[in-house]
């Protein structure tokens, strides 16, 4: 009896030891097939295409003896997914482009004096957009290494809405635990932001979203919009070393097809990843599809209008969709938080660009408006 509790005392711990890590490596392995399959299935087919005559219109309510207003306003992001054609101005003034601290076009109009009560401008362009896909694999990636790390710093530390202390640390590895791969820490913290967060409009009666996308709002009241969901996902990422960017655009919206009601804007994020680049998800659009929703007649229509093409109940595929895909029905307006315009503003940071920062005589001014419309040019291609 003593040579076997010697033998227990001795063995047990070793297998035990053994067993978790097998474990462990058990589980990174799953979880990487489990990342491959998700994926295969949206990188199989052709990516999709549509076309659309967009409007922007800014009119601001000019206050009487104002001596200098400016007004940086948002405009349309050319890259590989979004082709930009016919793209004019129109405005009582003149109108210069210039690239703000995050290497964003914005348009920008100077008006000294002005004797009018209304400027407006009226911006029109046509976009075709094409679908994001990825076939995701996390053996594909590794961690950053030094350079890189030097390189994307900007995209690891802190905003004025997205914060990073001890709290968001230990919540980012309690999460991920030990991982060290780029895709499956991004992907467990999508899991758990959708598990965790409720999109307001699921309830507006008892949820709301903050003022600016804030990670502490969204943290602590475990709902939000979709710039508090990607703020306090971009802290959570930011703080394990995956740099995030959030970028901010408008959704077109099936069932505003060429109506005169504004689109509003939306926000996702894009993570970074050694050898793939920058990955787009929106944790915030596969919430409403994560579980059932208990449809209302005061949240049916918001649940419908937060997302890109419609809402027939709960979508596992849309869930896993989000991960690494984007529709291609989205217009980029612009990237990055605390902006700073050209030429630069009297106040602080600007938090963001989806529509329009204006100031007069050198304090932010908000008695303007918006509105954003559009027109389908082309049907969806079928998978």
């Amino acid at each position: 009896m003593k040579k076997l509790n010697r033998w227990f005392s001795y063995y047990l711990p070793i297998i035990i030891i053994t067993f978790l890590s097998v474990l462990a490596i058990t589980t990174r392995g799953t979880a990487r097939r489990v990342l491959a399959e998700d994926n295969k299935s949206f990188s199989q087919s052709e990516p999709k295409q549509a076309s659309f005559a967009v409007k922007n219109e800014f009119v601001i309510q000019v206050p009487p003896e104002a001596k200098l207003m400016r007004a940086w306003f948002a405009v349309p992001q050319e890259d590989t997914y979004s082709e930009i054609r016919d793209f004019h101005v129109e405005s009582d003034y003149p109108i210069e482009y210039h690239k703000d601290s995050q290497g964003n076009k914005v348009g920008y109009l100077e008006a000294r004096a002005p004797q009018q009560r209304e400027i407006v401008i009226r911006e029109r362009f046509n976009l075709t957009r094409t679908e994001i896909r990825n076939n995701l694999s996390p053996t594909a990636t590794r961690p950053l290494n030094e350079k890189e790390r030097a390189e994307l710093a900007e995209y690891l530390k802190p905003a004025t809405h997205i914060i990073i202390n001890d709290q968001i640390k230990a919540l980012a590895r309690q999460i991920v635990g030990d991982e060290e791969n780029p895709i499956i820490i991004a992907r467990k913290l999508y899991n758990w932001t959708i598990e965790n967060i409720d999109y307001w409009v699921k309830d507006p009666d008892n949820l709301k979203a903050s003022a600016y996308g804030d990670t502490e709002y969204c943290l602590t009241t475990k709902t939000g919009n979709c710039t508090d969901f990607h703020s306090l996902y971009a802290s959570l990422g930011r703080s394990l070393g995956i740099p995030i960017q959030l970028v901010y655009g408008s959704l077109f919206k099936p069932t505003l097809n060429g109506l005169e009601v504004d689109g509003s804007y939306h926000c996702w994020i894009e993570f970074y990843a050694p050898n793939l680049g920058w990955i787009p998800l929106d944790a915030a659009i596969a919430d409403i599809y994560a579980g059932n929703i208990s449809l209302t007649e005061k949240n049916t229509k918001l649940v419908e209008l937060t997302t890109a093409i419609g809402y027939q109940g709960p979508d596992p595929n849309m869930v896993n969709y989000y991960f690494g895909n984007l529709d291609e029905r989205r217009v980029v307006w612009s990237k990055g938080r605390d902006l700073i315009m050209s030429p630069r503003q009297n106040g602080g940071p600007v938090n963001a660009l989806s529509k329009m920062y204006v100031e007069v005589d050198g304090k932010e001014y908000k008695d303007w408006t918006r509105l954003f419309t559009y027109q389908e040019l082309n049907k969806n291609s079928p998978n």
